[in-house]
Order: structure tokens, then C-alpha cells, then sequence
């Protein structure tokens, strides 16, 4: 390898919506799980953040937007002043470096246990994931949800856009609605986890329904041009089960696709064949994430922007031990190794405390 030229596909600006990257490398949602049980970002959680800024756009760890929908220990919320204080910090820190930041909006749905969030979780449909969760008392399996009433499902909505809403007033960027992962809009999308009879069960149109007004509801409070939306088409992360891995997705992104949103980002394999097809679907800015199973390589990233496979990358676990990656892999300089003991809960140990080229 040698170090990136000034023409690197990496390393252009892009437009996406209303926010400006400055390259194309950037900062995937990635659980760390530093926040306080009060759901508040604290000081800590700014100074991560402020040392990744220069990411081209960084994409907060997953975020709830109500009670209720937390999953895991110790994860950020946006349903509360406070917690809108603890983002305003970190906003104005990364801005302060030059950054961009738009925090990912999550809802766990049925991947919550009620030892973590004090309440019964709720999906779409009374189905366990049959998986285990850590909780303060160890690890404990996930009791099944509530499945949600049809008339319960525009306060879900309103959730959203009030945690969006926060999230502009707060400073940041814009948002990511995360319908991936198994968690609670992926759950709505999914044949496996959503076995509704009503008008969002059923056919792929439906299964669709309900991520189509969460995202169209959002777009209309803050703007189109500060959304982003994240798929996993066929993923099977947290319990999350899909025979038809495209039928909905098509159904989304043909209501959505002309509310000139921000971005999709999509986390798919590269070689999956479903990926030209969510590629020539979208008219918009696209961010491919492939990082989940295999950690992306610079080279790899380098090539799926250059060869137009997708307009961005997103980076997870580098980012973890290379605050200062973009920088890393322009000068082709060693990567530091990420300590996986220290990804989830702690303090700075593993957190804010690798080593950039500059000290």
C-alpha cells in the first residue's frame, strides 16, 4: 500500500442532504455503552466523539428515543432535557474540530429485558427473539414483548420526531432511523418477527408501513435533508429471522426514496446481488457498510467508492482503536489493535485513551 493522494476516492467532499462530509470515511453506530442509567452522555462520552471528528460524518451509537425502547446497559437516550444537554456538548465538541455528527435513533423493541429498561418491552408482535441479553445481574434471556396495538403505533411514531426534533435543537447534524439489526423498525420489516393481521403484517407493502411513517413523519419535523435511514436486508443480528430478505425493502425504499433524504445507509456483503438493486433504487447519497461480519480494510473501502458501488463507506471497528483513522489511512501508518474486552461498559480504559500519530 502507499499513502492516499489528494485524489482519493476516500477522501473527496460529499453533500448529503443538508450535511457537508468532508471525505467519505465515516464513523459507523457502534454500541459502547458509557452512558449514565440515567441515559445522559456525559463528559466522557463528548471527548470519544470530539477525538473521531474527523470522520467525513459520524454516526452516534444506537440512541433511544423513549423509555421504553432502551436495550442494552448504560446506552444514551433523547427523550429528556437532560439527556438533549449531554448531545448539545457533544455537538458543539465535534463541530469544534471541524466534524460532522448526526445521532442514530434506536429503538430495541423486543431486544430489551425489563431488568435494563424498568418496563415490558413492545414489537410488533408478541414474539421472543430467543436470545440473551446482559443485564446488571448478568446475562438472562429475553422474555417475549408486548406486541403493540394498532392505535399505540402513532405515539411510536411521535417518539421519533421528538427525539429528532431534540436532536436539531440539541446542534447535531441530523438523525439516522435505524431499522436495522433486529431492532424494533427491522422487527415491523421482517417476516420472522412481524406476524401482524392488520394493515403493517402481511405483504411486503405492509411489513413497510410503519418504518414508511416513522421516516415521512421525521422528514417533515426537521427536513428531509437532516435524515438518514439504515437497512440490513437479510441480516440475522439479535434474534432477527427473514424469508424474504428484499420484498420489503423494495416496498420502503420506492415510498421513500423521493423525500430526498439525506442518505441509506445499508449494511450488506458486498457481493450480496441484492445490493445493485438497493443501489439503483435510491437516487440519493449512499453509505455501504460491510464491516460486520470481517473488519473493512482501506484498500477494500478505497475501491467500493472508486468503483461507484457506493458514495460513502462506514467504518466500525477501526474507528474503536484509531480516533484519528482518516489520518491513519491516508498516511498508511500501522493501525492500532482494538481491545474487545473494553468495547462494552467501562471508563476510558479501551475508550478515549488509544494513541493517535500526533500523541
Amino acid at each position: 500500500m502507499s499513502e492516499l493522494g489528494p485524489d482519493s476516492a476516500l477522501l473527496q467532499p460529499l453533500d448529503l442532504g443538508d450535511i457537508h462530509a468532508r471525505n467519505r470515511v465515516f464513523m459507523a453506530p457502534l454500541t459502547r455503552s458509557r452512558s449514565g442509567d440515567d441515559g445522559v452522555p456525559g463528559d466522557l462520552v463528548v471527548e470519544y466523539y470530539r477525538q473521531r471528528a474527523g470522520a467525513g460524518l459520524i454516526v452516534s451509537e444506537g440512541t433511544q428515543p423513549s423509555a421504553v425502547g432502551k436495550g442494552y446497559t448504560n446506552t444514551p437516550g433523547l427523550h429528556t432535557d437532560e439527556q438533549q444537554a449531554g448531545w448539545a456538548k457533544i455537538a458543539d465538541a465535534v463541530h469544534g474540530e471541524g466534524g460532522r455528527i448526526v445521532v442514530q435513533l434506536m429503538h430495541a423493541g423486543r431486544v430489551s429485558h425489563p431488568d435494563n429498561s424498568g418496563l415490558e418491552a413492545v414489537a410488533p408482535s408478541a414474539i421472543a427473539p430467543g436470545i440473551e441479553m446482559f443485564t446488571k445481574d448478568g446475562s438472562k434471556e429475553i422474555p417475549a414483548p408486548r406486541a403493540l396495538e394498532e392505535n399505540e403505533l402513532a405515539e411510536q411514531v411521535a417518539v421519533f420526531v421528538d427525539a429528532a426534533t431534540r436532536a436539531v435543537a440539541a446542534g447535531l447534524d441530523g438523525v439516522e432511523i435505524h431499522a436495522a439489526n433486529g431492532y424494533l423498525l427491522h422487527q415491523f420489516l421482517a417476516d420472522g418477527s412481524n406476524h401482524r393481521t392488520d394493515s403493517y403484517g402481511g405483504s411486503p407493502e405492509n411489513r413497510a408501513r410503519f418504518v414508511v411513517e416513522v421516516v415521512r413523519a421525521v422528514a417533515d419535523a426537521i427536513g428531509a435533508g437532516k435524515v438518514g435511514i439504515r437497512i440490513s436486508p437479510g441480516g440475522e443480528a439479535s434474534g432477527i429471522t427473514e424469508d424474504d430478505t428484499t420484498g420489503a425493502y423494495e416496498a420502503l425504499l420506492s415510498q421513500i426514496d423521493g423525500l430526498g433524504l439525506a442518505y441509506l445507509h445499508v449494511l450488506i456483503d458486498a457481493e450480496d446481488p441484492f445490493l445493485g438493486k438497493l443501489r439503483s433504487a435510491w437516487s440519493g447519497a449512499f453509505v455501504l457498510n460491510t464491516g460486520f461480519a470481517q473488519v473493512s480494510t482501506r484498500d477494500e473501502a478505497e475501491k467500493l467508492v472508486a468503483d461507484e458501488i457506493t458514495d460513502a463507506v462506514a467504518i466500525g471497528r477501526p474507528f474503536i482503536a484509531n480516533p484519528d483513522l482518516v489520518t491513519r489511512w491516508t498516511h498508511d501508518t500501522e493501525l492500532n489493535t482494538p481491545d474487545e474486552s473494553t468495547f462494552y461498559g467501562g471508563g476510558a480504559e479501551g475508550y478515549t485513551d488509544y494513541p493517535t500519530l500526533e500523541g
